[in-house]
């Protein structure tokens, strides 16, 4: 009871510490779900596998044959690799007769190897290319299907400068003075400029700058190599440019 002419008092009672019951991942239903990439990743990330992978990616459809000599092993692994790449999606291969062709399976698919080789090389990369077998392909060598290394960086470079190329929506758009230009150095411009992305960015590899990828890309090397501007240079994706590709490419860059 509480006296008269007292106030009554009154006590708080002591807290209690909130307890969060940790997460039980036994809980969770369902099977866990690794990230795509994580297969991709351990196909691409095999040394041997990514020899093959950087051989094809000249753009060329070889033989396993090659591919297996050029990576350094028998052919019996090599068909081994090959089958992991196929089915992995990032190789494919095409039937012509009793031959088996393989090739990097799409543009997709070199636009990531050609990410990739950016992110391995983001420290000391000014060093290696500095050296002199690394010369021939800082110049000029094949990304996929289209030229790359500083002269792919200058002919972007130069087509942007002439108002033959513009940038569009989802890369570049081919001008009337770019149109005209094709049918000066002897390629069809229909052939060149099919499907709804003729031309568009792809970062290059040595320069860190943008070298043009697309079906223009590949038609104009296709159009260098056919006039002999511009050779391959045997196992590697050098190119070598000709004494008449000196005296053409420097007319149009």
């Amino acid at each position: 009871m509480v006296e008269a002419g007292r106030r009554p008092t009154f006590r708080l009672a002591p807290k209690r510490a909130l307890i969060r019951p940790e997460y039980d991942h036994s809980m969770a239903k369902g099977p866990r779900i690794e990230p795509r990439f994580a297969r991709i990743a351990a196909s691409i990330g095999d040394p041997t596998r990514a020899r093959m992978l950087g051989i094809l990616m000249a753009g060329e459809r070889l033989p396993a044959g090659e591919i297996a000599q050029a990576a350094g092993v028998n052919a019996s692994t090599a068909s081994e690799h090959l089958a992991r790449l196929v089915r992995e999606g990032l190789v494919a291969v095409e039937a012509r007769g009793r031959h088996r062709y393989f090739r990097v399976a799409d543009a997709e698919v070199a636009h990531a190897l050609e990410a990739l080789s950016l992110v391995a090389e983001r420290t000391h990369a000014d060093a290696k290319w500095s050296q002199a077998p690394y010369q021939p392909l800082k110049h000029a060598r094949t990304c996929y299907r289209h030229l790359a290394g500083e002269l792919g960086v200058r002919l972007l470079d130069s087509l942007l400068e002439r108002r033959r190329v513009v940038p569009a929506e989802r890369g570049y758009a081919v001008t009337p003075a770019g149109i005209a230009w094709l049918g000066e150095i002897g390629l069809e411009a229909e052939g060149a400029l099919r499907g709804e992305r003729p031309a568009y960015p792809c970062l290059d590899w040595s320069e860190r700058r943008d070298h043009m990828a697309g079906p223009l890309a590949t038609s104009l090397l296709d159009h260098f190599l056919a006039r002999h501007w511009l050779t391959r240079v045997a196992d590697t994706r050098a190119l070598r440019v000709t004494p008449e590709g000196k005296r053409r490419l420097a007319e149009i860059l």
